[in-house]
């Protein structure tokens, strides 16, 4: 498995985990318009050519929000998550980032303890924040030193 940059070569495989991943999946317009932004940053993950996972991030200034992390089905609990989590980190420290923050799902107890796992905490809540099926997120960020 190799971490890459994500392009608009990537597009096919990302939509197609988004689709399966989410019930509110992002349309191919809007990651080609995230592509384009100069404030947003996306790595996929590649494993003999097609696109196994993704993870993004918007940032302004020094403060990074994470969009979406998935990986496909067949290629869970294999440590692709948290190589693109690891891969995210990494470039927020490397660029001086003061943190990075994200919401999940509260049900989600294998995201949240993933996520646990790089140092993000609990810092608040989103009530009623998702649909299908109405859910609220829980806040959870990574503070770095600075």
């Amino acid at each position: 498995m190799k971490i890459e940059k994500m392009t608009a070569d990537h597009l096919d495989g990302v939509l197609e985990i988004e689709n399966a991943c989410f019930s509110r999946p992002w349309s191919r317009q809007s990651l080609e318009n995230e592509l384009k932004s100069e404030n947003s940053l996306f790595f996929a993950a590649v494993e003999d050519g097609r696109v196994i996972g993704y993870i993004g991030m918007n940032f302004v200034l020094d403060e990074g929000y994470m969009y979406n992390v998935a990986v496909s089905s067949g290629h869970r609990k294999r440590g692709v998550g948290s190589a693109l989590i690891r891969a995210l980190v990494t470039y927020c420290r490397k660029n001086n980032f003061a943190f990075l923050t994200l919401e999940v799902r509260e049900s989600n107890a294998a995201a949240v303890s993933l996520y646990s796992k790089f140092g993000f905490v609990r810092v608040g809540e989103r009530k009623n924040y998702y649909s299908d099926p109405v859910e609220s997120a829980v806040l959870m960020t990574l503070f770095f030193e600075v």
